[in-house]
């Protein structure tokens, strides 16, 4: 009972009057705490969050954020994300991603994908290069502050060509006409890059939005005081960063090298009992499967060795075995890395990459909201 709540913020997180709040306490709804101050009463917070679930059945609390509407993307339980009202794991058979990002955008397509002359890049991961990158396109160009769409766009294309050109492994330059699933095979130094290209390419348009991720919020909320479009961007790629977000592919490819080395059983034993839940397994919107996953291993299983294709079936089927949910985009992206002997950290580098465009067109929709309409309310704890 640390954290305890004023009459009047108690009153505010409840959406109610004091008097009514004092009503729940002589019902025996909630139960308040004589204040040291000898003058009023303290109401745990626990307690009063509790109330506050009840009570969104019937009187609905204060909304503490804005709502967002957007016409860019709908999650849909069995198929997944829509772009612009089509299904992305249909869009991978038809189209490819630098077509996903100018629909994504509701911008005509545009041939030039050249990434800015970066000069000398830091000898650092991929990500901090990527960071790097980012951080030097906007310096490059003089007239960032122009948030017309074609103007904003122009900047994403070149935005996504450069963070491409910087990946730490493979061969650099020489490839500014092919598409970005090719130079990002060669950048992570594919053995094959035609055969891995047409996989990236899936990978790119599955992983290019996905609604109100957290990272796309932080960049709308960016966006919403007017930001330019690089540092909107910039924010997105630190809250993508995390473990829990962008990140979970590469704890899923872990999984895999620890299960070919040590066996299915124990790797996922091990995995379990370290972190209470397996990397590249359920997903809090998909309880019925996660559609990137199926559409994705489609494309990559014939990359695989048989062996390699096997030890992933042996793994999603000891879970289904125990009951742990279904496998999600994070394990198709792990096999893809895993499979073909990639850097751990491709499926990150992959998502970070293809998210560019979702970002850009919320950064596009963002700014015909009204400015700095992102304000959480907050309540005092003492």
């Amino acid at each position: 009972m640390d954290r305890m709540l004023s009459s009047e913020e108690a009153a505010k997180r409840l959406g109610v009057k004091i008097t009514t709040l004092y009503a729940y306490v002589s019902r025996g709804l909630v139960s308040s705490h004589p204040n040291p101050n000898g003058r009023s009463s303290l109401f745990d917070l626990d307690d009063i969050e509790r109330l506050a679930q009840r009570s969104r059945g019937g009187r609905q609390s204060e909304s503490r954020l804005a709502t967002v509407t957007t016409s860019v993307t709908q999650l849909h339980q069995h198929g997944g994300p829509f772009y612009r009202g089509r299904a992305a794991t249909e869009l991978v058979a038809t189209l490819h991603f630098e077509e996903v990002a100018a629909l994504i955008w509701n911008q005509p397509p545009e041939d030039d994908w050249s990434p800015v002359a970066l000069g000398p890049c830091p000898l650092v991961g991929t990500l901090d290069r990527m960071r790097w990158a980012l951080v030097v396109c906007g310096a490059n160009d003089p007239l960032r502050s122009d948030l017309r769409p074609e103007a904003v766009t122009r900047a994403a294309r070149r935005v996504i060509a450069s963070l491409t050109d910087v990946i730490a492994t493979g061969p650099t330059g020489g490839d500014g006409d092919a598409a970005i699933a090719q130079r990002l095979a060669h950048r992570l130094g594919a053995r094959d890059p035609v055969a891995v290209a047409e996989a990236l390419d899936a990978a790119l348009i599955l992983m290019a939005d996905h609604e109100l991720a957290t990272s796309t919020m932080a960049v709308r909320v960016a966006t919403s005081v007017h930001t330019d479009i690089y540092d909107a961007l910039l924010v997105g790629l630190a809250t993508l960063a995390g473990p829990l977000h962008g990140g979970a592919s590469q704890e899923a490819h872990e999984l895999l090298v620890r299960a070919e080395r040590d066996g299915v059983a124990t790797a996922l034993n091990e995995v379990l009992r370290q972190k209470r839940y397996l990397p590249g397994f359920g997903h809090a919107v998909y309880k019925s499967g996660d559609a990137r996953h199926d559409a994705l291993m489609r494309l990559v299983e014939p990359l695989l060795d048989p062996e390699q294709s096997d030890l992933v079936h042996e793994v999603i089927a000891l879970a289904a075995e125990h009951r742990v949910p279904l496998p999600n985009c994070d394990l198709a992206l792990a096999a893809l890395s895993w499979g073909l002997g990639l850097p751990s950290d491709s499926g990150r580098t992959i998502f970070a990459i293809a998210r560019v465009s979702g970002w850009t067109a919320h950064y596009l929709e963002e700014l015909t909201e009204p400015p700095l309409r992102f304000r959480a309310r907050a309540v005092y704890s003492v």
